[in-house]
């Protein structure tokens, strides 16, 4: 967060380099605690910052880069966010649907490839039924049982949660984007609430699923406060995984003229939760690396352990454009890994061949601890 009101000389360095220690001692801070973090850090402190992230995701996870094979399966959604490319009244996106075939081919592509998590991610699109979701997760799991299964398919009933659990699917993201009911509600056509979004969180969580949720970093009418809400909420919940990224306008939006989440604030958030979720999943997004070439190694050196290589057929990649100017839509599936493990590889990390589960337990979920509002 850009300080609007940016304190200056040794007294507010000495200030912030405590709060980071503190944090990093604690995993969290009093809410004014951590609004004067987000809103002054200088750069020199904001290394500092990333330097204790780094070193926490190293205490739990070594130097090791997870990878998700990405297979966007659908850009049909039912949704009509103000925000999103593939929104329903977008009649400029070019859709499209794979067939049950195409997507376990995918997988079998990133199998070869050493990958070991498939991801489905998808507009809401009520073409794919529970018994054809059962389906493609069934025959994923039978084809690489060795591997996981990851869903990103938005809201459903808690009945749907529960079959594609006991089909196979082990692991659930859904981001909340953001916690401000009101804020939610600009951000969201009037249908969608962010008490169901919740909702869905509790319901994948009480299935037995591994979670994430997240945030857009920047996105329109977004405030210091909201984020702090984002913070204490995840730091309530104690997901498997927290997936956050920038905003990005797309030109056929409401939003098309809003300017961008920054690369700046998206790493601050990136290492402060890695401090106070040190055994968390996070991934340095395709998001991350479309704002700056070098945006998803920045992200790993801020925390991150997770980069999701698309697998999807390059014929499609293009279609699925929640946002513009999206990176890696035309290379194919060895490409995304070859290029993966060449720029982890050259800032000191290692792709290694892993489900990658996350280290939350079930101990950690849902459990009251301090909240930062004190």
């Amino acid at each position: 967060m850009k300080g609007r009101d940016k304190m200056t000389g040794t007294l507010a360095r000495s200030g912030n380099l405590a709060r980071i220690d503190r944090l990093r001692a604690e995993s969290t801070l009093p809410r004014e605690e951590m609004r004067t973090l987000l809103l002054t850090l200088t750069e020199e402190e904001a290394q500092y910052l990333y330097e204790n992230a780094d070193a926490v995701r190293r205490q739990h996870y070594g130097r090791d880069v997870y990878l998700r094979g990405l297979i966007e399966f659908t850009n049909f959604c039912r949704n009509d966010c103000l925000y999103c490319g593939i929104r329903r009244s977008n009649r400029k996106a070019d859709r499209y649907r794979l067939s049950e075939e195409e997507i376990l081919e995918c997988c079998d592509r990133g199998y070869a490839l050493g990958l070991r998590t498939f991801v489905l991610q998808g507009g809401e699109d009520p073409f794919f039924t529970d018994k054809m979701i059962c389906r493609i997760v069934s025959g994923i799991r039978t084809g690489h049982p060795d591997c996981a299964v990851t869903l990103s398919i938005g809201e459903r009933p808690r009945k749907s949660y529960e079959a594609f659990f006991r089909a196979g699917a082990e692991r659930y993201l859904l981001r909340h984007e953001t916690f401000d009911p009101a804020h939610y509600r600009l951000l969201h056509p009037a249908e969608l609430t962010i008490e169901n979004r919740l909702r869905c969180l509790r319901d994948l969580r009480e299935t037995g699923f591994q979670v994430g949720c997240g945030m857009m970093v920047g996105s329109p009418f977004q405030t210091v406060d909201h984020v702090l809400e984002d913070l204490y909420f995840m730091e309530t919940f104690r997901p498997h995984m927290i997936g956050i990224g920038p905003f990005i306008p797309h030109a056929d939006t409401p939003f098309k003229d809003r300017p961008a989440g920054t690369l700046e604030d998206t790493l601050h958030l990136l290492a402060v939760i890695r401090l106070m979720h040190p055994r968390v999943l996070l991934p340095a997004t395709t998001a991350l690396g479309t704002i700056h070439p070098l945006g998803r190694e920045m992200g790993i050196r801020a925390g991150a352990n997770v980069v999701m290589p698309n697998l999807s057929p390059a014929g499609v990649r293009g279609k699925y454009m929640l946002y513009d100017g999206k990176i890696c839509t035309g290379d194919e599936a060895v490409q995304c890994r070859r290029c993966m493990q060449e720029r982890m590889a050259k800032i000191g990390y290692r792709v290694v061949v892993s489900r990658g589960d996350s280290l939350v337990d079930r101990r950690d979920r849902g459990t009251e601890k301090g909240s930062g509002v004190s």
